[in-house]
């Protein structure tokens, strides 16, 4: 099984540490399930994105698809159709999106069609 996890900003960041763990604790007990992890660059700078990645214990991300900056418009544009490239490329079983940013509404929207 293959799990895509989003996440683009803070309140993502604290909430997908302890699901890859979890999936780390899943694949030492010899179950077959693999993720990748997006980061879709809401938050980009090392203090917004970084620092949260080393001090969660979070590996850095698959890919990052640099969609930080811009109006809220832009921003959500660009995410969803970076993430639905991303998709077609890497089919996942799931796509775990998590939290109430822009992010998690771009990638929902683009992984209801493809999941």
């Amino acid at each position: 099984m293959l799990i895509t996890i989003v996440a683009g900003a803070r309140p993502n960041f604290m909430k997908i540490a302890p699901i890859i763990k979890a999936i780390f604790k899943a694949q030492s007990q010899g179950q077959a399930v693999q993720y990748r992890l997006v980061h879709t660059g809401q938050h980009y700078d090392k203090k917004m994105s970084g620092d949260f990645f080393e001090q969660l214990g979070i590996p850095d991300p698959h890919v990052n698809l640099e969609c930080g900056g811009g109006t809220q418009a832009e921003q959500t544009a660009g995410i969803m159709v970076k993430f639905e490239k991303d998709l077609v490329d890497n089919r996942p079983d799931v796509v775990l999106v998590v939290g109430d940013v822009t992010s998690t509404m771009a990638c929902t929207i683009s992984a209801k069609k493809y999941v």
